[in-house]
């Protein structure tokens, strides 16, 4: 399966980002988190510092535009095949920036295409 980065991950339940961890370990995804808080969403670890994404095939955005902005490098190098700008975390600017780097660019939700097979 493949390995996904979730950037800004949440530790309170009702937050999409939290959701969709628990989706994609669920589905069988290994799961990296990343947020402003560490802590646990069942056994994945919420971590402030920045991953390896040597082995990484998607990051999943959870953030607004502005607080992407201190991301925006670690996006744009992180050779990954694919990132995911979940609903409100659209981003153009990024988005072409992305593009322009070889890699696939989606504007849908993580969970919905987990759901209906399309991750």
């Amino acid at each position: 399966m493949k390995k996904t980065i979730v950037l800004g991950a949440s530790t309170n339940s009702t937050r999409f980002s939290n959701k969709a961890i628990k989706s994609l370990v669920r589905h069988g995804h290994e799961v990296v988190a990343i947020g402003a808080k560490e802590g646990m969403i069942g056994d994945i670890e919420i971590n402030k510092t920045l991953a390896d994404t040597s082995d990484i095939h998607t990051i999943s955005v959870y953030l607004n535009k502005d607080n992407q902005e201190v991301y925006k490098d670690y996006i744009i190098n992180s050779g990954v095949k694919r990132v995911i700008f979940n609903p409100g975390a659209e981003n153009d600017e990024l988005a072409g920036l992305i593009s322009e780097n070889g890699i696939e660019v989606v504007n849908n939700c993580t969970i919905i295409m987990l759901n209906n097979s399309s991750f």
